[in-house]
């Protein structure tokens, strides 16, 4: 029996015409997948830093680049049906290609603790009364981080139709409740949406707010390969993400920014609590966590069964439990250095997609990779990384993308 049937994630293989999944499958995935509670984050910086018409503008512009860069990898991935890593064994050889594996794996990891945290650590202070500071945690909060971890990474264990169930009960409940919520919230304040904007330092230019947005999800955006592959065409993955970012995304950051402007916290769980709905906000803030999460998880799965061989849901479970044990202390010691991290993933997509630009036969044919290590685009994504962290004019992951496909396009001159 061939890998193809036996494996419905399709590792190691292209997605064939039986794998793939309907369009509306896909965008559920998709837009799940742009439900990330640290974008409210984000939307709370550009509320205080922005009136509204600003933070439109910056919503638009950043909301642009992402879906260009999200876009062409959904079209790569849908067309191809190959995963980020086997993309990668193309473009940096099959040796090369464990650096953008580990840098994926990693990152994800870290995303995947931090938000099994960021649900935890609400929940045991607002609804168990517990105090929890960096120096203590109670058990109960370790235990609402394991039953959590648990959770998520058996949906992202069982794979691409997991994922795919998840998305379709999180995606309407989250939209629905979180926007019923910040209508009230609204509805409650002594001024609208547009007075309330105008207040605060006002001190964010809009690119440097179009920059926020570019950054909150351009990490993750790296991955859309592992998902937009079981898209039925090449169109239907650009377009599906595109939407899905701009949804999504808007939706996150005005969940943030409302909840900043009127309650004061850092995301709609916040407003929620303010306005009784204390189920709610439990089911939102733990629905919008996993469908980030579980993605997350099975896209750190590919990248170390691409590096170390082993299955993807072996790998799963080896993420899934270093992500659970880890996840209180990443979520206090290590969110400076994931958005360090976070700058040194999109030189790996551009090259991702030039490559592929550039190179479709053998992307397509079914052929395999020969060549161990492409030297031009290891050194793109080490050069590229370097600038988007020490450069801070303009956008980071622009800049670190531009340095990253001039080293790649001056490599592969070179050679021909």
């Amino acid at each position: 029996m061939s890998s193809k049937k036996t494996d419905v994630d399709y590792t190691s293989t292209p997605v064939d015409r039986a794998g793939r999944k309907s369009n509306l499958s896909m965008f559920m995935v998709m837009l799940g997948f742009t439900f990330f509670s640290a974008s409210m984050w984000v939307g709370q910086q550009l509320s205080q830093g922005l009136d509204f018409k600003g933070f439109l503008w910056a919503l638009l512009l950043g909301g642009l680049i992402l879906a260009a860069y999200t876009g062409s990898l959904g079209y790569i991935g849908a067309e191809s049906g190959l995963t980020l890593d086997m993309l990668a064994r193309r473009s940096f050889g099959t040796k090369g290609s464990f650096l953008p594996s580990a840098m994926i794996s990693f990152t994800q990891i870290g995303w995947f603790g931090v938000g099994l945290a960021m649900f935890a650590i609400p929940v045991a202070k607002e609804f168990l009364g517990l105090e929890v500071t960096p120096e203590h945690m109670p058990w109960q909060g370790y235990l609402l981080v394991a039953v959590a971890g648990l959770l998520m990474t058996a949906s992202a264990y069982y794979g691409i139709k997991s994922l795919t169930i998840i998305s379709y009960i999180a995606v309407p409940a989250v939209a629905i409740l979180g926007t019923v919520a910040m209508i009230m919230a609204i509805r409650s304040g002594d001024t609208g949406l547009v007075a309330q904007f105008s207040k605060g330092t006002k001190d964010l230019g809009i690119i440097a707010g179009a920059g926020l947005v570019v950054g909150s999800f351009v990490s993750g955006g790296t991955a859309t390969p592992n998902f937009t592959r079981f898209a039925k065409s090449g169109k239907v993955g650009l377009i599906t993400t595109i939407i899905a970012f701009f949804i999504g995304n808007s939706l996150m950051f005005l969940f943030g920014a409302v909840s900043s402007i009127y309650a004061g916290g850092n995301d709609i769980f916040e407003v929620m609590l303010n306005l009784n709905l204390f189920y709610a906000a439990v089911l939102v803030l733990g629905l919008n966590i996993w469908t980030t999460n579980d993605n997350a998880l099975y896209s750190a799965g590919l990248g170390l069964s691409n590096i170390f061989g082993w299955s993807k849901k072996t790998m799963v479970l080896v993420s899934g439990i270093i992500g659970t044990l880890s996840a209180v202390w990443l979520y206090w010691n290590f969110c400076g250095w994931l958005n360090v991290l976070n700058c040194t993933l999109p030189p790996v997509g551009i090259i991702l997609i030039i490559s592929y630009f550039m190179n479709k036969k053998p992307y397509l044919d079914g052929s395999e990779p020969t060549r161990k290590v492409d030297w031009s685009a290891v050194i793109g994504v080490v050069l590229g990384a370097v600038v988007a962290n020490l450069v801070h004019w303009g956008f980071p992951a622009i800049n670190g993308m531009a340095v990253a496909a001039v080293c790649y396009l001056i490599g592969q001159s070179i050679k021909r």
